[in-house]
């Protein structure tokens, strides 16, 4: 039997191309088929918690008090929600996307004994509820304040103080900006007359 040498690294060529297309196919297909859950999107915002001072800082140009309640979006490992509660005797939510922040956040509340003033919802911070609150605190990106904005207007009441770490709200001149070491803190109240 004389083997065809020519036939033979002909194939050998095609067969690598060939794993190739059909590797990537079956790739395609999985990706395509499958929903992303909340936990797997990817985040808009990456963690990075707020120093001490500035906690401090955001909570004092608030003027929060015992009868806040504080929600902290994209709350991270829930420092300030917490340090709301156990300073100022506020109670407070945070709301994170992250299944590992809202479990870091909840062992926080935990050891430093406020589990019972707080609460922490691992929920897209577009999709809750926040009308209640009569502090919002944030540390999100330029353009997620943007994005957020309009609804932090037609949920909040009149009074409701907004309290931003690092990015403003565009043409939304805020009341009062302070710098704590490097950063900016932001400070804004719901007007009566809400723009349009």
């Amino acid at each position: 039997m004389v083997v065809d040498l020519n036939k033979r690294s002909k194939l050998a060529e095609k067969l690598p191309l060939a794993i190739i297309l059909f590797l990537s196919t079956c790739l395609g297909l999985l990706s395509c088929s499958t929903k992303k859950t909340a936990t797997e999107q990817s985040l808009d915002v990456p963690y990075v918690a707020s120093k001490p001072a500035v906690v401090e800082a955001m909570l004092q140009i608030a003027q929060v008090n015992k009868n806040d309640l504080i929600y902290d979006l994209g709350c991270g490992d829930g420092r300030i929600v917490i340090t709301a509660a156990k300073e100022y005797g506020a109670t407070g939510v945070g709301v994170d996307i992250d299944p590992n922040r809202i479990k870091e956040a909840n062992r926080n509340a935990q050891k430093e004994g406020v589990s019972d003033k707080v609460q922490f919802l691992q929920q897209d911070l577009f999709d809750v509820d926040f009308s209640k609150a009569s502090v919002v605190t944030l540390y999100l990106l330029p353009y997620v304040n943007l994005k957020l904005r309009p609804k932090l207007l037609e949920q909040l009441k009149p009074g409701t103080r907004i309290v931003s770490n690092e990015f403003d709200m565009g043409d939304w001149q805020p009341e009062k900006k302070i710098k704590v070491g490097e950063s900016t803190i932001y400070f804004w109240t719901i007007p009566e007359k809400k723009p349009i």
